[in-house]
């Protein structure tokens, strides 16, 4: 096993303890941490078995595994991008919403001056 493979193993399992830390304490939701511990894990798998990547390579028909972990890896970055996305636009909904009850809220009951 090579260091950057022990190194990164190492990163991997900080990061993977960190999740179900998160998971504990209620931060994070269980679907969250299912799919970080799924993400984890897989980078674990990658590391200790790289020769595993050359086998969904040619699965996907891909030339050499590094390049599928690449496509992959875009795949799930679009993807998290979309939820980042969907989550700021509900957020700005929520905002605008309670922004617009307190002006209604306000009109009907103005603040009192000393």
């Amino acid at each position: 096993m090579e260091l950057i493979q022990i190194v990164g193993v190492i990163f991997a399992l900080f990061a993977l303890s960190r999740v179900v830390l998160q998971l504990k304490r209620r931060s994070i939701s269980f679907n969250e941490g299912l799919f970080w511990i799924f993400v984890w894990g897989f980078v674990v798998i990658f590391l200790v078995f790289p020769e595993f990547f050359g086998y969904v390579a040619e699965v996907l028909g891909v030339g050499r595994g590094v390049d599928a972990l690449i496509y992959i890896s875009i795949v799930v970055l679009f993807y998290l991008i979309y939820r980042l996305y969907a989550k700021i636009n509900n957020l700005e909904r929520q905002i605008t919403h309670i922004v617009r009850e307190i002006a209604i809220r306000d009109r009907y009951e103005p603040k009192k001056r000393d």
